[in-house]
């Protein structure tokens, strides 16, 4: 299946969609972090016991879709909390209220809101492509965004201070044993088992191993050459569109389980193109 073309978008309605990804992403980070209660509660479970959803997540999953709606009431959208509503523009908006609920839950600061607008049907792997997204960290004021064909960015910005942004770029670390790989876990306990074993072929031949449980923010890390390469399994669309174009905006390769296949539930794998080969095959080994 191939892929449909982002840059049949126009150039300068991509930029635009990444503004508007940016206001959006900013504005559903803002309410999580301000808003977030000193002790949050589990608002319920989803696929097992370990896969929560707080209030937030749904109160930020409605602000989204509000103001997509009072802007761009053409567009569908998919959201993790509500799923899909089909639209009638050709553009679909993929979203992740908080990506990294646990996180989130205890307060550690690697938790993120992550906007894509993508082209095609985002419930398909392989079957669509980011044309702008945006993802935000509001316990850091980091904002990662992009469009097709436009790079990749960061804005930062310190208390009172001037935001600064930069433009992103993947390491270039080529060998294995030199790579620092990023990499999640399922909420399924048996597919954990799985998991561990590949953690424990992979381990003595990397560099090192990182879990900061957030999908979005580890492409984030890979498009700003914070970690060599990610992999992961059990991922979804909301978790990944905005990251993969950053990553290859950002000079990066992003594939599933071989370099053509497209990224999906199946494996996610990331990094600079010479790290992405080398994971690939670590990983085919494993």
């Amino acid at each position: 299946m191939r892929a449909p073309d982002p840059t049949t978008v126009p150039i300068e309605d991509r930029a635009a969609l990444e503004a508007l990804a940016v206001d959006l992403a900013q504005a559903a980070g803002a309410l999580v972090l301000d808003e977030r209660p000193d002790r949050t509660v589990v608002h319920h479970t989803k696929s097992t016991d370990l896969d929560v959803v707080t209030v937030m997540d749904t109160r930020s999953e409605r602000l989204l879709r509000d103001r997509i709606a009072a802007v761009r009431p053409d567009d569908g959208i998919l959201g993790e909390e509500d799923g899909h509503t089909s639209g009638s523009s050709g553009l679909t908006w993929v979203l992740d209220p908080i990506d990294g609920t646990v996180n989130y839950l205890y307060d550690l600061p690697a938790y993120a809101v992550s906007v894509a607008v993508v082209v095609g049907d985002p419930t398909v792997p392989g079957a669509w492509a980011s044309v702008a997204g945006s993802v935000v960290n509001p316990r850091t004021g980091e904002t990662f965004s992009a469009h097709a064909g436009g790079g990749a960015r960061l804005a930062t910005r310190g208390p009172g201070g001037p935001r600064h942004t930069a433009d992103l770029a993947v390491s270039g670390a080529a060998d294995l044993e030199g790579l620092l790989v990023a990499t999640g876990f399922s909420y399924d306990r048996e597919a954990r088992v799985r998991q561990a074993a590949t953690v424990a072929h992979l381990l003595p031949r990397v560099r090192d191993i990182r879990r900061m449980g957030a999908a979005a923010l580890d492409l984030c890390h890979v498009a700003a050459g914070r970690v060599d390469a990610y992999y992961e399994r059990g991922v979804s669309a909301w978790d990944v569109a905005a990251g993969v174009l950053l990553v290859t905006e950002a000079g990066g390769r992003v594939s599933g389980a071989s370099p053509d296949s497209p990224p999906s539930g199946a494996l996610v794998v990331a990094g600079g193109p010479a790290a992405h080969r080398a994971l690939l095959e670590a990983l085919a080994g494993a």
